[in-house]
C-alpha cells in the first residue's frame, strides 16, 4: 500500500477538536510535516508533529504506523562537576548519544529551591547536609530532549554510589564518593516534568522549579534521527 494513503487513513482532527475546546491550547498553534524516503520497493514516511509545545513523532513503513514518544530529563552537573572543570565532559556525552539540548544555564540554587527538589529526601539524616552542598556553589541546569532520554540518561550516569557504578559511566569514571557523584538525573518522566517546567504555587507568586518561562529553546535538530523498526 502507498505509504502517502497510509499516512491520510490514519490521520485524525485532534488538533481541530482541541483548537475548539481549549482556547489556552489553541494560542499555541501545531505544527505537522512529514518527509518520505524510499529503500528498494518499500516506502516509509516520518512525521513530526509539536502540539502545545510537546513533540510527538510517528515513522509509517510497509503499511503500519510505529509511534515514538519523546521525554525530558533534567540534568545536573553539581558543584563539585562545576569546581572540577567536568561540565564539557558531561555535555558531550550526551551530545553523542543523540540527545537534543533544549535548556541550558550555569545557575546558584538556594536554599529554598534545593529543599523543594530534594523534598523526597526531607526525613533522612543526611538531608542537611544534602542541602549545604547543593547551595556550596553554582551548578549547571541543562534541559535533555529524545526517546527514551530519562532511562538513557540513567544509564550514563552510572548508579548513585560511583564505586558501584560501571565503568563507562560519568560516576563510575570521574566520582568515587556517594555524597560528591558530580551530576544529576530526572528518575521518571514525570520528575523530568517537575524538575524543568512544572510550577511552585505559594501564596505570593508562582515560579518555574529550574527553568523559567522563555529559557527553554525550541527547536530540533537538522540531523534525522535513524529508526529502528
Amino acid at each position: 500500500m502507498d505509504a502517502m494513503a497510509v499516512l491520510a487513513r490514519t490521520s485524525r482532527p485532534a488538533p481541530t477538536l482541541l483548537a475548539a475546546t481549549s482556547p489556552a491550547v489553541s494560542r499555541r498553534p501545531a505544527s505537522l510535516s512529514f518527509a518520505a524516503a524510499t529503500s528498494g520497493s518499500r516506502g516509509r514516511v516520518s512525521l513530526s508533529v509539536t502540539w502545545g509545545g510537546r513533540a510527538a513523532r510517528a515513522h509509517v513503513s510497509a503499511g503500519r504506523i510505529v509511534a515514538s514518544s519523546v521525554e525530558q530529563s533534567y540534568i545536573m552537573v553539581k558543584p563539585d562537576g562545576v569546581q572540577r572543570g567536568l561540565v564539557g565532559e558531561i555535555i558531550s556525552r550526551f551530545e553523542k548519544k543523540g540527545f537534543v539540548l533544549k535548556g541550558l544555564k550555569l545557575f546558584q540554587c538556594p536554599k529554598d529551591l534545593a529543599e523543594e527538589h530534594y523534598k523526597d529526601l526531607k526525613e533522612k539524616s543526611f538531608f542537611p547536609g544534602l542541602i549545604e552542598y547543593i547551595t556550596s556553589g553554582p551548578v549547571v541546569c541543562m534541559a535533555w530532549e529524545g526517546d527514551g532520554v530519562v532511562a538513557s540518561a540513567r544509564k550514563l550516569i552510572g548508579a548513585t554510589n560511583p564505586l558501584q557504578a560501571e565503568p563507562g559511566t560519568i560516576r563510575g569514571d570521574l566520582a568515587v564518593q556517594t555524597g560528591r557523584n558530580v551530576v544529576h538525573g530526572s528518575d521518571s518522566p514525570d520528575n523530568g516534568k517537575r524538575e524543568i517546567d512544572d510550577k511552585l504555587i505559594t501564596p505570593f507568586l508562582s515560579v518555574a522549579l529550574w527553568f523559567k518561562e522563555g529559557e527553554l529553546c525550541e527547536w530540533e535538530s537538522v540531523l534525522t534521527p535513524w529508526v529502528v523498526e
